[in-house]
């Protein structure tokens, strides 16, 4: 009976062969092996890239924040800009004032040089062309002028 069994599954076999069948099954089952395989490594590279995409996640993550952050300064800037425009313009305006009344000033003081220095020039003009006297006729001043002083001792 065993040996009828094994003739039965050899001639199966050989009918298969014959028919293609094997064959197909054969390439069938190779192509599953291969895709199987093509999965497992396409499994292992994604992840290989997992890490990598972690990362990537992470710093895009980071760089949003980081505009946000950025935006957010912007406009804090803005608004302090806008709080203190009123206390710029005030401090110009007295930095304006300021300056006016030392221009002023100084205009004044150029004003009482200028007067100072021709009334210092007239004045030595004044002595240049004024008679010298006598060096003896001096002489006699000084001696009267202490005499003079003595007595009101």
């Amino acid at each position: 009976m065993d040996k009828l069994r094994e003739f039965g599954r050899k001639a199966l076999f050989y009918v298969r062969v014959l028919s293609g069948y094997e064959e197909r099954r054969i390439r069938n089952y190779r192509l599953q092996l291969e895709k199987r395989l093509q999965q497992a490594q396409q499994r292992k590279a994604a992840l290989r890239k997992i890490p990598e995409q972690t990362v990537l996640t992470e710093v895009r993550r980071m760089v949003e924040d980081m505009q946000a952050l950025n935006k957010k300064l912007e406009e804090t800037e803005a608004a302090i800009e806008e709080y203190f425009k009123p206390l710029d313009k005030e401090a110009e305006m007295i930095m304006k004032i300021q300056l006016e009344g030392e221009e002023k000033t100084i205009k004044e003081m150029m004003t009482t040089m200028q007067r100072q220095a021709l009334l210092e020039k007239a004045e030595a003009e004044k002595i240049a062309n004024t008679p010298q006297p006598d060096p003896n006729q001096n002489n006699q001043d000084a001696t009267t002028s202490s005499s003079q002083h003595a007595q009101m001792r």
